[in-house]
């Protein structure tokens, strides 16, 4: 059977492609850049960093915005887009497709709705409700935020500690909540790639959130095979870094810190490691149920255990199929 060719958009093509911790989205676009002639970018706030590998199941094909900071270098959502939008602009210029692949869900939706104009961090604030939570505890300040910003306090889990510090240094510097400056980012907004391109978004993920878990646990489990520990532990012994770097933030490098740091053994903060990947996940889909002009593809099959070669064969290549005759059929 003759496949029909791709239609010619008005607008050169960007194609996104997004989902929850280990659903395969890295095979996904391999297969869909060696069938589109695509070049991949990175959409991934851990993979920037160098020496960082293990852990962030770096990808071992070439991507943009991979390897490009040390970890003791910071690395910002504005920083991304920056250097995303001139990737963008290089590879169309080449006559290629831009592949943006990641589960950073905050910087696909800074990239292509804008970024509002909010408070610069303030280390010192920081550091004040980093002392308040070590007394009270996260929860604690999330009660506090949900005072001030009930808004944001529903969108925020009460552990995740770096968006409840950010809401309230936020609050505390400006004296406005951050869903309120938020709110204004429309009519501020700049222009952004959606405006030049034609934007397709690809979400992909399970119909049954245990097949996710299982993959989570069997990626840990290769992880710590190839050397996970080891790999936290020579970043923790360089000496010039800490764990409330943004990098030393990651899933599974906080935790495993916190370890060599003497807060718990080994055994906890691999289990530990689990939990935050899960939660990440389920941050994550909570993210796309929430967007727009998503294309949903799932990964899981009934009745094929998870993990087992077929598997994983049939998941790539069923997905693979799913949005190839998207993309030849759409016309967003």
């Amino acid at each position: 059977m003759t496949e029909r060719p791709m239609p010619v958009p008005d607008l050169p093509r960007v194609i996104c492609l997004m989902g929850p911790t280990a659903s395969g989205k890295t095979a996904l676009a391999e297969q869909l850049a060696q069938h589109l002639d695509c070049e991949l970018i990175s959409v991934d706030s851990a993979l920037v960093y160098r020496g960082m590998n293990i852990g962030t199941a770096k990808p071992a094909t070439p991507h943009r915005l991979v390897d490009i900071r040390d970890p003791g270098q910071p690395w910002s959502v504005a920083e991304f887009c920056t250097h995303a939008e001139q990737h963008i602009r290089e590879i169309v210029a080449n006559r290629r497709t831009p592949l943006l692949v990641g589960g950073s869900m905050l910087y696909f939706k800074a990239l292509f709705e804008g970024l509002a104009e909010l408070p610069a961090a303030d280390p010192q604030l920081r550091r004040q409700l980093a002392a308040e939570a070590e007394v009270h505890g996260w929860p604690h300040l999330h009660r506090q935020l949900a005072q001030v910003d009930p808004a944001a306090a529903a969108r925020i889990h009460p552990n995740h500690s770096r968006r409840i510090a950010r809401a309230l240094e936020v609050y505390r510097q400006s004296g406005e909540t951050l869903s309120a400056l938020l709110q204004r980012q429309p009519r501020d907004r700049q222009r952004v790639p959606g405006d030049d391109y034609e934007v397709v978004k690809l979400a992909l993920c399970p119909r049954d959130r245990k097949w996710l878990h299982r993959q989570i646990e069997l990626r840990l489990q290769h992880m710590i095979e190839q050397g996970l520990v080891d790999e936290v532990r020579g970043l923790f012994q360089r000496g010039d870094l800490h764990r409330d770097m943004p990098s030393m933030r990651a899933v599974a490098y906080q935790q495993l810190w916190r370890h060599f740091e003497g807060e718990y053994d080994l055994q906890t903060a691999l289990e530990r490691c689990r939990i935050a990947t899960r939660q990440l996940a389920k941050r994550q889909m909570t993210w796309l149920r929430g967007g727009t002009d998503l294309h949903w593809i799932h990964t899981d099959h009934r009745g094929v255990a998870a993990g087992s070669p077929e598997e994983l064969q049939n998941s790539t290549k069923t997905a693979l199929q799913v949005a190839l005759n998207y993309l030849r059929e759409a016309a967003i």
